[in-house]
């Protein structure tokens, strides 16, 4: 053959066009009645026919014998498109004219009437790489183009076109061919060819092509290329690089028994064949898929596996081999690494990790210990037999063992059964301690958290991120007793002056001298937190570290003084905007800040102050910005009011204790043992980050 397959059998007719009835249907009916839009976008994967069908249109509406459904292919007209030499039928590659100076001399050329033809048809391929401006300096002439004048724009990425040139055109989205029309049109050709052929040999091409009619002629020319007999799908196999059923089966049986050995032997023959490494982890994700498919619905999945009865027997032996959840975990573990394969700088070894991890998976992970899979927002997939959760598992992102049924949950967390990641119902209060546990005294810091008088309310759900499952008993949190109001604070001055304490009587004389020393730093001073912290619990000293919420606070007296300057005189708008504008007063041009990005809502005689961070809460929370704005909040919102600050992503946990935790677990502890590993770090994951949204724990990388 002197040209490629491509090239020989390209369609010359809407009747020949593999697939894509839709389109071809639609552009035939436009030629046939002469209604030709001004813009036309064909989008799609390479290798669908959006080019072939551009050209077939123009040939279609330029032809003598037109208006007419189907080309003659006879005309002058119709023979100078298909050489590409007609003078009105411009093909533009955007890849290399893509410049505004190109869409320039575009519009000029778009001036002129056509000089032979009916109609001038402009067909820009890869019409996606055109620069912002060009899109531009035709947006007006897509919009009202010249009489006789149409535009064809063809791209595989319709996604970064700007929505005014979208909405100038009459948009065709061209599909993938599905396996089967696809070994139609293989045959066609071979058949023309006169070559002989195996079913086999054809599903593997099609099924390589990933519905792309021009890759899969590509590919059949590479293979017929290879001799003079028949077409055999071991010749696919070895000039493709594609994996045979064996190899599938030989690394079956070594996951089964664990046999790290056996993975790396059928590794090597992978490389010494040559395989497509991106092909075989496709074909893995497939095979995961058709023994998940035949464990949970035995031959009534057959069908819709399409599988020959010979395979569909080797495949069934296997499902009934290995546990559901295994099957599922691999499938997701493939799935997800496969993108870590193909980009890592050594592939081999990627690829050689992947499979060791799927093996040794019942060995890493109890299996049957994990957690059913949510309904929704998760990978999907039932209860095995063992089980094991339809929920998938990937390394360094397992959940812990459950509680025994009955048995009470460590550190205030709930049972088992409750569900994970769920707010917070309403703020907890410490446990009580024994009396002679309690301090004499109350810390400087926990005096800023008084507990509010009533009922408390019951624990709720723990935060993601933080204890989980197997986490050690955490201590309970002292109780502190209600402390007294504090003293009113004068208003500031100046120059340094002797301030009254505003500390309360019985506190250590330590915090009563820090409290009044002349050198203090500005209330709204603060110098962030003194350890690393990470998402999931209280910052250390907190109350709530303990297992308890941080109270509601109620604000102290409103010091006559301190209202004053506050700004008693002006009239203030109710709600938090007028607070807002009370709080810049008082503070003047050297005031705080700290609240100007937040948000607050008064409800029910409680004002929630939400920050951008856990950082920002403390920030507002310190002891020193907090004596600046409790009286201004009782003095806005009446001296009842009583004020709570919250963060919106989260609280803070100390990150050695997060460390400490994790490390603590049963199931990381298997881990270090069974692989002689050592526990290095985790992080918490925010549950966005997670697959389907759920939320859990802490995640190890060892």
């Amino acid at each position: 053959m002197s040209q490629s397959l491509t090239a020989k059998y390209r369609p010359q007719r809407f009747d020949e066009v593999a697939g894509q009835e839709t389109v071809k249907a639609v552009l035939s009916r436009a030629a046939l009645e002469d209604r030709i839009a001004p813009a036309y976008l064909f989008s799609g994967t390479r290798g669908v026919g959006k080019t072939t069908l551009a050209r077939i249109f123009a040939k279609a509406v330029n032809c003598v014998n037109a208006p007419t459904a189907e080309p003659c292919n006879e005309c002058v007209h119709c023979r100078q498109i298909t050489q590409g030499a007609a003078v009105d039928v411009i093909e533009i590659d955007g890849a290399s004219n893509r410049g505004i100076d190109d869409a320039r001399r575009l519009r000029e050329d778009i001036g002129y009437a056509p000089m032979e033809c009916r109609y001038k048809v402009f067909i820009i391929d890869e019409a996606h790489m055109l620069t912002k401006e060009a899109f531009n300096a035709l947006l007006k002439t897509l919009e009202e183009p010249p009489p006789n004048v149409t535009f064809v724009l063809a791209t595989t990425e319709s996604h970064k076109f700007p929505a005014t040139i979208i909405s100038r055109c009459q948009h065709f989205v061209f599909k993938r061919l599905p396996a089967p029309r696809l070994m139609d049109h293989l045959r066609a050709i071979l058949d023309k060819e006169s070559v002989e052929y195996e079913e086999a040999a054809l599903a593997l091409i099609a099924k390589r092509a990933a519905g792309s009619v021009r890759d899969s002629m590509s590919l059949m020319g590479q293979v017929i290329a290879l001799g003079s007999g028949p077409l055999r799908s071991e010749d696919v196999r070895s000039v493709l690089g594609l994996a045979g059923q064996e190899i599938y089966f030989e690394l079956l049986e070594s996951i089964h028994g664990q046999d790290p050995v056996g993975v790396s032997r059928v590794l090597g023959q992978i490389l010494d064949q040559g395989l497509d490494l991106g092909f075989f982890l496709r074909e893995l994700v497939t095979v995961w898929r058709t023994l998940f498919l035949l464990k949970q619905s035995g031959e009534a999945a057959i069908p819709l596996l399409d599988l020959a009865e010979e395979e569909a027997a080797g495949w069934m032996e296997w499902a009934q081999k290995l546990e559901l959840a295994h099957i599922h975990a691999a499938w997701q573990m493939t799935l997800e690494g496969q993108r870590r394969v193909l980009t890592s700088l050594e592939p081999a070894l990627a690829l050689e990790l992947l499979l060791v991890n799927l093996a040794f998976l019942p060995r890493l992970v109890p299996l049957e210990n994990l957690p059913a899979a949510p309904s929704a927002g998760g990978a999907g997939g039932g209860t095995g037999q063992s089980g094991g959760s339809g929920g998938a598992a990937s390394p360094g992102n397992f959940s812990g063992p459950q509680s025994p049924a009955g048995a009470p949950s460590s550190g205030g967390q709930p049972a088992p059964g409750a569900p994970r990641g769920a707010a917070p119902a309403a703020p907890r209060s410490a446990p009580a301690q024994p009396a002679d546990q309690q301090p004499p005294h109350p810390s400087p810091q926990n005096r800023s958290h008084q507990a509010p008088s009533g009922p408390r309310p019951a624990p709720a759900a723990p935060r993601p991120g933080y204890a989980g499952n197997g986490a050690a008993p955490q201590q309970p949190a002292q109780q502190h007793a209600p402390r007294p109001a504090p003293a009113p604070q004068p208003a500031r001055q100046t120059a340094p002056a002797s301030h009254p304490s505003n500390t309360p009587a019985g506190a250590p004389q330590s915090a009563q001298n820090n409290g009044s020393h002349a050198q203090e730093p500005p209330p709204w001073v603060d110098d962030g937190p003194a350890d690393d912290y990470s998402f999931g619990g209280p910052p250390p000293g907190h109350p709530a570290a303990a297992g308890g919420e941080p109270p509601l606070r109620e604000a102290p007296p409103t010091p006559p003084e301190y209202a004053e300057q506050a700004g008693q005189e002006r009239e203030y708008p109710s709600g938090w905007d007028g607070f807002m504008a009370r709080y810049r007063d008082a503070g003047g041009e050297d005031g705080p800040t700290v609240l100007m990005h937040t948000r607050g809502e008064l409800d029910g005689g409680v004002l929630t102050i939400y920050c951008k961070s856990t950082f920002h809460k403390d920030q507002v929370e310190e002891q020193q910005h907090w004596r600046f704005l409790a009286p201004l909040v009782a003095l806005h919102y009446g001296p009842d009011v009583r004020i709570e600050v919250v963060s919106e992503n989260g609280e803070f946990v100390h990150q050695k204790e997060l460390r400490d935790e994790v490390r603590s677990r049963p199931l990381v502890q298997g881990i270090m043992e069974e692989l002689d590993a050592q526990f290095v770090n985790c992080h918490p994951v925010k549950p966005s980050q997670k697959p389907g949204g759920r939320s859990e724990n802490g995640s190890s990388d060892g």
